[in-house]
């Protein structure tokens, strides 16, 4: 899976601090942390990207050798699909939502009035699910499931055919999704639409899930891990910034030299009493 998108929000990372005065938020961010943050979860993602390159594909005599009988039980039944259509069908959710996501929450006059901090904590969602991925698809081998029927043709002895575990496409269409809703559910915690709004933030990326399973990329199991990541990051990142003054307690990261010159890095508590 390609990712792109994310790097082209690395612009607007300065805007985090710009509109932290500009209008009420539910989320507590500082440029000084989050930056170096959001830079280092790009480098894991780069990292795992160099991985997966480096990996190895089948040759002709392993893929002979393949047997459905191998796969657990559990994803067995996905042995052997392939569907270029489905795959297409995949691409056509994931990537569309990876940009529609922000963009809808700019419609929203709370949510915009603090839109530099949002795509902020949008680009460390989405890098923190880049990095989980590559990261992962860098060291697991798992054969994908079209390698286990005849189609396919040049993609059977690729690299990427060793990338099933977990779905990239599954995880970044949730953490999207869930982040999308997340936001919207903190920023406006009286609205009736927001059971509306959780409900598609779910259906997107299970959509996905079902079209990569398929098209012989993914099996099931890959895809349950994918969205749980995917959904537990795009909640996780912003509830990690909620502010005091709406929780009674402030998570959130932090990083700086000791009095002794060591390095340290880790999590924040505030409880308002």
């Amino acid at each position: 899976m390609k990712r792109f998108t994310p790097l082209l929000l690395l612009p607007l990372l300065p805007l985090v601090e710009a509109q932290a005065q500009r209008a009420s938020s539910p989320y507590r961010t500082r440029f000084a942390v989050d930056a170096p943050v959001t830079a280092g979860l790009g480098a894991l993602s780069g990292v795992g990207l160099l991985l997966i390159s480096k990996k190895d594909g089948l040759n002709q005599t392993q893929l002979a050798a393949l047997n459905k009988q191998d796969v657990p039980k559990f994803d067995r039944f996905a042995a052997g699909n392939f569907s270029t259509s489905a795959q297409t069908a995949s691409d056509f959710i994931v990537y569309p939502s990876l940009l529609l996501a922000p963009g809808l929450l700019a419609l929203d006059s709370d949510v915009r009035g603090r839109y530099g901090q949002v795509l902020g904590l949008y680009l460390q969602t989405m890098l923190a699910s880049n990095a989980a991925f590559t990261l992962t698809a860098g060291n697991v081998y798992r054969y994908r499931p079209f390698l286990y029927g005849s189609e396919g043709g040049g993609k059977r002895t690729s690299h990427i055919s060793t990338n099933s575990f977990f779905a990239g496409h599954t995880a970044n269409t949730a953490a999207a999704t869930f982040f999308a809703a997340k936001v919207y559910h903190d920023f406006n915690p009286g609205s009736a639409a927001r059971p509306f709004v959780w409900g598609t933030a779910a259906l997107l990326p299970a959509a996905t899930g079902y079209f990569r399973l398929k098209a012989g990329k993914h099996f099931l199991s890959d895809n349950i891990v994918g969205y749980t990541v995917g959904a537990a990051v795009g909640i996780l990142v912003p509830q990690l910034h909620k502010t005091t003054s709406r929780t009674g307690l402030s998570v959130f990261p932090v990083q700086g030299v000791n009095v002794n010159g060591y390095a340290y890095s880790g999590l924040g508590f505030i409880k308002q009493l």
